[in-house]
């Protein structure tokens, strides 16, 4: 049964004047930090807050020679989000859309879609980017979120280090130790659209030198709606649980092991092309999803402030859905080295092989020929870290070396370098070179995109089927990439962030038409004009994101602030095609986030998050500002009580709308749910 959260006009401007006048206006009363009160980090602790996505080495983030961005646990409990999509609407330069109630497209610097191909994530180092078509299925990616420690974002290209396909960007999930969540949690919540979730997780020691935990967690949320306000059908419903145990092994050397496994379901409505009158079938459907993972990750500490690291993973993913089924093993082995050449040389190498076995069954929508298809991946890296003079000045050289079975050997370069001048301003510059391989789907499949009917090409001519098909022999996407940033700290309460780019993409794939042939089964006999993927598109893309992060009053008041602009420029050498070229408008040109964390008293927390998102010309979708809630009470220690709205002011509206594989788009509405979180 469909419900929402009333959307009267008076309802919505009594909540929203209330809550932005406490959030934006209010004065907080003074406090004491207690120990019962989770409160932000300082700008302090958030400068010297380490993160490995950028030189896979802990480093400071304001230090660091890219556009970085973290959101920390603490960040992602008081943001409401309840998905790890939902969490990335909060980085700047990070484009995140819903299609329908389960799906979305994510992407950085544009070429947004929910077959995105440029970005690159992790999970705890796991790739869950897929090589079926060169994406993520984000419905099937979750962790528990209390554990997350933070959430790792580079915009820009890191495929010096991580490899082909990190081209637009970078995310990298990164949960607790096991000895960091130890003791019970656990947490429940319904609403209008969360109809309900739960998790439960306990964490205890190994003997002297270890520590374990396990969790589960399941959710089950309701349809969006149709352009007309009835409900979609896209309800979905997951249940997940795993493991982590971290070892030490002796004084030098540590040992994690973790797994998970999932099992869901999530409902949509096909639109298939039909041979048969009105050439058109909306199949209603329920995609099958499972999977598991298991991953073991050993580091050995040398003299010198060496190290060295191991990493081994397999991870097993199933679908089953009327478009097509898909089974894949995926097994993975990481392995580097670091090391100091003298006092201001430090040097970084590692190897790298990956194996990925895909099984499909396909439809007359969809098919990939061959069906089973083993894919090798063999890599290296090495980079050189140089310290030019003392702490101010350091240079960063290295690169990737692959051989793909799709386009043989590639090579990714880079080079960075920052200046620190005093220790509260950084400025940084970095040009890089990065690839994204061709796909599955960019080689074998076969896609029945629309009909055309009879006489539609000519007099006599028979019911067309247009198709988009796969090729061999394509290029890899190219990005040629000039960035420049500035972080400055002119404040013991405030902080900036800037960073402009330029890009250059080569060889990015389109589709150029071929000639048309003729088919009997399945019947009628049809005449099929194929489009195959070409390697025939280059575009220029520039922009930047400004963040700024404000203690009003320290403890008790922040606010945040991030803005992004980009601009696309797509062409095929001289030729001007507005069909080719939707993709310039399928990115939001502008938007703008503003987040307002109050600690009005302790035990007490209000948050308001304002969005502001661009339109998008090649959807015909509006630009739209929504606004999100949170409310958080600690009667007692360890026993946290919230209640959350979501999307605020706009009564509905659409945010994406997939292409080539075409399921019904719905909308987000205005939505309310509570949630009780208790540790022991």
């Amino acid at each position: 049964m469909y419900s929402s959260v009333p959307s009267h006009p008076a309802w919505t401007r009594r909540l929203l004047l209330t809550a932005l006048l406490l959030s934006f206006s209010v004065s907080p009363a003074s406090a004491q930090r207690s120990a019962s009160q989770l409160v932000d980090l300082s700008l302090e602790e958030l400068m010297d807050i380490e993160v490995s996505l950028v030189s896979r080495k802990a480093e400071r983030i304001f230090d660091t020679a890219a556009a970085v961005a973290v959101l920390t646990g603490e960040d992602l409990r008081r943001s409401g989000a309840t998905s790890i999509p939902e969490a990335l609407r909060l980085v700047p330069g990070v484009q995140v859309a819903h299609i329908d109630a389960n799906k979305w497209a994510v992407s950085a610097r544009g070429f947004t879609g929910r077959f995105a191909q440029k970005l690159l994530v992790l999970i705890d180092g796991r790739s869950v980017y897929t090589p079926l078509f060169s994406g993520v299925y984000w419905e099937a990616q979750d962790v528990l979120l209390e554990d997350v420690e933070r959430i790792e974002v580079i915009r820009g290209p890191g495929g010096t280090l991580w490899g082909a396909n990190a081209v637009n960007g970078i995310i990298n999930i990164v949960t607790r130790e096991a000895g960091n969540t130890q003791g019970g949690h656990v947490s429940a919540g319904t609403g209008s659209e969360e109809t309900g979730f739960g998790s439960v997780r306990f964490g205890g020691r190994l003997g002297d030198r270890g520590h374990f935990r396990l969790y589960a967690k399941g959710f089950a949320r309701d349809d969006f709606v149709d352009s007309s306000g009835a409900p979609g059908n896209d309800d979905w419903r997951m249940l997940r649980g795993g493991f982590r145990t971290d070892w030490q092994l002796s004084g030098n050397a540590d040992l994690a092991l973790q797994g998970d496994l999932y099992d869901g379901e999530a409902n949509q409505t096909y639109r298939f092309a039909s041979l048969e009158l009105p050439y058109v079938d909306f199949t209603p459907d329920m995609s099958q999803i499972q999977g598991g993972n298991l991953l073991g990750r050993w580091q050995y500490r040398l003299a010198g402030d060496a190290d060295l690291a191991l990493q081994l993973y397999y991870d097993r993913t199933e679908r089953n859905e009327a478009l097509l089924r898909e089974a894949r093993d995926t097994y993975d082995a990481d392995f580097q080295h670091r090391f100091a050449l003298g006092d201001r040389q430090e040097l970084l190498w590692g190897l790298g092989y990956r194996l990925t076995r895909d099984r499909t069954t396909g439809s007359f929508a969809a098919s990939f020929d061959p069906e089973n298809r083993s894919i090798d991946l063999f890599s290296a890296f090495l980079q050189d870290d140089l310290t030019l003079y003392e702490d101010r000045l350091r240079l960063t050289l290295g690169s990737k070396f692959e051989h793909n079975d799709h386009t043989g050997f590639e090579f990714q370069p880079s080079a960075r370098l920052s200046w620190t001048p005093r220790p509260d301003h950084v400025v940084w510059a970095a040009t890089s070179r990065a690839l994204r391989i061709p796909s599955r789907a960019d080689e074998d499949v076969r896609l029945a995109l629309l009909i055309l009917p009879p006489d539609s090409l000519f007099s006599g001519s028979p019911v067309t089927l247009v198709t988009g098909e796969g090729q061999r022999e394509l290029k890899a996407e190219k990005l040629y990439a000039l960035e420049l940033g500035y972080r400055l700290h002119p404040a013991p309460s405030l902080l900036f962030d800037m960073t402009g780019f330029y890009n250059i993409y080569r060889d990015l794939r389109t589709a150029k038409a071929g000639i048309p042939y003729s088919e009997a089964s399945p019947e009628p006999f049809h005449l099929v004009l194929p489009f195959y993927s070409a390697s025939l598109m280059d575009a220029d893309t520039y922009g930047f994101e400004l963040s700024a992060d404000w203690r009003i009053v320290e403890e008790k008041w922040r606010l945040r602030v991030a803005y992004a602009f980009l601009e696309i420029d797509l062409h095929i050498g001289d030729i001007i095609d507005p069909m080719w070229e939707a993709p310039e408008g399928e990115s939001p040109e502008h938007q703008l986030t503003l987040w307002s964390a109050l600690n009005p008293r302790p035990g007490l927390q209000f948050d308001g998050i304002i969005r502001y998102v661009d339109k998008l010309p090649s959807q015909n979708n509006d630009a739209y500002l929504v606004a999100d809630l949170r409310l958080g009470w600690q009667p007692v220690t360890d026993l946290e009580l919230s209640l959350v709205a979501r999307n605020l002011l706009e009564d509905r509206h659409p945010e994406f709308q997939a292409f080539f594989v075409d399921t019904q788009p719905t909308q987000t509405q205005h939505e309310l749910y509570g949630a009780l979180s208790w540790n022991f």
